[in-house]
C-alpha cells in the first residue's frame, strides 16, 4: 500500500531488507533522487541509503544532517527499490544538498 507519494529529494524510512553482501541493509532513511515523472508512473524509486558510519573524506558521500543526528549519503549504495519498501517520509534534502548530490552522482555514474 503506498502512502505520500514519493518526490525527488525526499527523505524516507525504508526496509531495505533482504540484502546481499555488502549492500547497506535494515530500516534506514533513504532520500529519493529518481525525477518526479518517473516517480509518478513507475512503482520503483531510485534511493541514496543514509549511514550514520561517516566517511569524511570519501568523495562518493554527502554529509548532511538528518533527524538532528549527523549521516552521510551513500551514493556509492545507490540502488532502485519497489515503492512498497517506502514506509515513512521523515524530511526533504536541503537545496543546496541536493545540488551536491546531484554533482557527486554525475561524477561518480556519468
Amino acid at each position: 500500500m503506498a502512502i505520500t507519494r514519493p518526490r525527488r529529494y525526499d527523505i524516507f524510512l525504508a526496509n531495505l531488507n533482504p540484502t546481499l553482501g555488502a549492500e547497506i541493509s535494515k530500516m534506514r532513511p533513504v532520500v529519493i533522487v529518481s525525477r518526479d515523472e518517473l516517480n509518478r508512473h513507475l512503482q520503483t524509486v531510485t534511493v541514496c541509503p543514509l549511514t550514520t558510519q561517516l566517511h569524511p573524506n570519501w568523495q562518493g558521500r554527502l554529509q548532511i544532517v538528518c533527524a538532528g543526528k549527523s549521516a552521510e549519503i551513500a551514493v556509492d549504495q545507490i540502488r532502485t527499490i519497489d515503492k512498497k519498501r517506502l514506509q515513512k517520509k521523515i524530511g526533504h534534502l536541503a537545496e543546496n544538498d541536493a545540488a551536491q548530490l546531484r554533482r557527486i552522482i554525475s561524477e561518480a555514474y556519468c
